[in-house]
């Protein structure tokens, strides 16, 4: 298993089989997925874990599995992924999270984030990192925000329906 980086309370690794059942887990928690689209079913949640793995076989970065050192347990995800659904700045290169409930207000993903952004800008040489949520997203938005992105605006998802409380996006940049 090839560990990426290393913060003060954290791994971000490749990912393994072992994380499927929390991961599959997580994504079918409402709380988690409140501001998706969908949760997700096992099979669906199998196929992203998938495309996860074949993003860091093709590019050589994706999102990271993010474990505590304290305990090596898999508590979700935090990376970097190639966005490119149309808009005026894709194709991108996006820094996204996901973590399990019980983690949450600990700074875990501020913590797992800003180390991505400058393991993105300095290993990898990426110009300008983006993020976007639901605007009705505050917890995210706040770390992005935490992590030093700047808002540049906001949109619509276009993969979201306009009647969708989803669709209106926040958009955050950092350049380097």
């Amino acid at each position: 298993m090839k560990l990426y980086i290393e913060t003060e309370r954290l791994l971000l690794r490749e990912w393994t089989p072992n994380d499927l059942p929390t991961f599959i887990k997580m994504n079918q928690d409402p709380e988690v997925m409140e501001f998706f689209p969908k949760i997700l079913d096992s099979k669906e949640s199998i196929d992203f874990y998938q495309r996860i793995c074949k993003e860091f076989d093709k590019v050589k970065y994706g999102l990271f599995a993010v474990e505590k050192k304290s305990d090596h347990k898999f508590i979700g995800y935090t990376g970097l992924h190639k966005t490119d659904f149309p808009a005026n700045f894709t194709p991108c290169i996006e820094i996204g999270w996901r973590l399990i409930k019980d983690v949450w207000n600990q700074g875990y993903a501020t913590e797992a984030a800003k180390a991505c952004l400058q393991y993105g800008f300095i290993n990898l040489n990426i110009k300008e990192i983006y993020s976007f949520t639901a605007a009705i997203n505050k917890r995210s938005e706040r770390i992005m925000q935490k992590i030093g992105l700047q808002k540049i605006g906001e949109f619509d998802h276009p993969n979201i329906i306009s009647e969708n409380r989803l669709c209106r996006h926040v958009l955050y940049k950092s350049s380097f």
